[in-house]
C-alpha cells in the first residue's frame, strides 16, 4: 500500500504544509468563507455611507437655504410641524386611499 502512494506525497513537509493550507482554508477562524461575508458586508457598509453622505449633504444645503430665507422657514414649519400663528385654524385634509 505504501509503494502506490507517489513519494512527495509521503514527505513530512509536504503533508505538513498540506494540512497547514487545509487548516487555514476551512477551519480557521479566518477562513475563505469568513473572509467572503466580511468582504461583502464591507461593501454594503461602504454603499450605505455613500448614500448617508449624500444625504447629510442635502440636508445642510436644505438647512442653509432654510435659514437664510424666513418665509421659506416658516413655509417649512407650517408644512412640515404643522405649526400656526395665534389666533389661526389649520386644517389638515387626508386623502382616502382606494
Amino acid at each position: 500500500m505504501k509503494q502506490r502512494i507517489p513519494k512527495i506525497f509521503r514527505n513530512f513537509y509536504f503533508m505538513i504544509s498540506f494540512l497547514f493550507i487545509v487548516w487555514m482554508l476551512f477551519f480557521d477562524s479566518n477562513d475563505f468563507v469568513t473572509q467572503y461575508q466580511m468582504r461583502r458586508q464591507l461593501n454594503d457598509l461602504e454603499r450605505d455611507k455613500e448614500h448617508y453622505l449624500e444625504k447629510m449633504a442635502e440636508v445642510e444645503k436644505d438647512r442653509k437655504e432654510l435659514m437664510g430665507n424666513p418665509e421659506l422657514l416658516e413655509k417649512f414649519a407650517r408644512e412640515k410641524y404643522l405649526m400656526k400663528r395665534p389666533h389661526e385654524e389649520v386644517f389638515i385634509i387626508v386623502p382616502k386611499e382606494q
